[in-house]
């Protein structure tokens, strides 16, 4: 048989079977970290980092570099938990995870879409609307209740910074999350004239706050589960997604409830940890540059991902910085056609 011919089966064999990823190496914790046994006990630690993810096919190649990206910067590594939540293909995603990272410490939690799926209202973007873009709203239902804090972050996004500093990051007592703040941007555009002119809608968000309400991004969140839990907060969410489906009350995707409930009630992180926008738009996705300060997480947010512009030829200059996290196996397309 020829070897072209045999090399051409391998390569549908590798093409059937899905993406491949190399495995990541594997990283220590410096001498002055705490241990974590690696049994079961490591989900409900209170000496791990827990960090809270979705997991699916179309973002696996992000979420694959997000993981890196966090084990590479961290002090202690070994002592860092991932919770994935995903809706199907759960064997298939594990082996994945496994495949490059035999050593993590992580679970995955499946996330049933059909309670969430009749609730989803179509948004500027059709990726906004996933189910799975909804399972933040239910992280306090899904995670084990014996956690008490968990770092929730997207899969367009890396780290080049210990992710220990913003897990540790300070919450008052009555606060439920923390996040970067951006009290310059128009608050105002997140919601349509319909519910800016109904009183009874638009005085929500002057009541109850701690200060003005300000826009934040929920890819990146400090999230104290207990105190959701307590305070109901899934519910609370939920019920404007509801009225959404009655009275078209915002146009962007699973962030408007977020901000209806929460803005001005979060306590604030320093804007170095989601350096968001860097996936332009949510209609073009063109280049942007960095926001001016210091870089602890850049984020892809928009339309642009960095992963799409790099294999179609077209890369904007910060997509560099996220190409070194990239696990994917080359393909061998190359190697067929000589």
């Amino acid at each position: 048989m020829h070897a072209s011919y045999i090399l051409y089966l391998i390569v549908l064999v590798s093409f059937a079977a899905g993406e491949r990823f190399k495995e990541a190496p594997e990283f220590f914790n410096s001498p002055d970290c705490l241990t974590i046994q690696n049994d079961d006990g490591f989900i409900c630690s209170d000496k791990a980092v827990h960090v809270a993810m979705t997991l699916d096919t179309a973002y696996l190649r992000g979420s694959m570099a997000v993981i890196l990206s966090v084990l590479q910067h961290s002090s202690c590594p070994q002592n860092i938990v991932f919770h994935f939540v995903t809706s199907k293909q759960t064997h298939r995603l594990r082996n994945y995870v496994v495949s490059s990272f035999p050593y993590l410490k992580f679970k995955i939690y499946p996330y049933d879409v059909a309670a969430i799926s009749g609730l989803i209202s179509t948004s500027i973007r059709s990726a906004l609307d996933s189910p799975l873009n909804y399972a933040r709203n239910y992280l306090a239902d899904i995670l084990p209740t014996c956690l008490s804090r968990v770092v929730y972050l997207d899969s367009d996004l890396i780290l080049v910074d210990d992710i220990s500093k913003l897990f540790t990051t300070d919450i008052p007592g009555d606060v439920v999350l923390a996040a970067p703040e951006y009290c310059n941007a128009n608050f105002t555009t997140y919601f349509t004239p319909t519910f800016w002119s109904n009183p009874s809608l638009s005085i929500t968000l002057s009541l109850n706050r701690r200060h003005s309400p300000c826009y934040f991004n929920t890819g990146v969140m400090v999230i104290e589960l207990k105190k959701w839990r307590e305070g109901d907060y899934t519910r609370k969410i939920i019920e404007w997604m509801e009225l959404q489906k009655r009275i078209r009350i915002y146009e962007l995707g699973s962030l408007p409830p977020f901000l209806l409930v929460f803005a001005g009630n979060i306590a604030p992180v320093d804007h170095r940890w989601n350096q968001h926008g860097l996936g332009g738009d949510n209609f073009r996705g063109l280049c942007r540059d960095l926001h001016p300060g210091p870089v602890s997480l850049l984020h892809w947010s928009g339309k642009g991902k960095p992963w799409v512009r790099v294999d179609g030829g077209r890369p904007c200059p910060l997509d560099a910085l996220w190409a070194p996290y990239d696990l994917l196996e080359p393909r061998f397309d190359h190697l067929i056609e000589s």
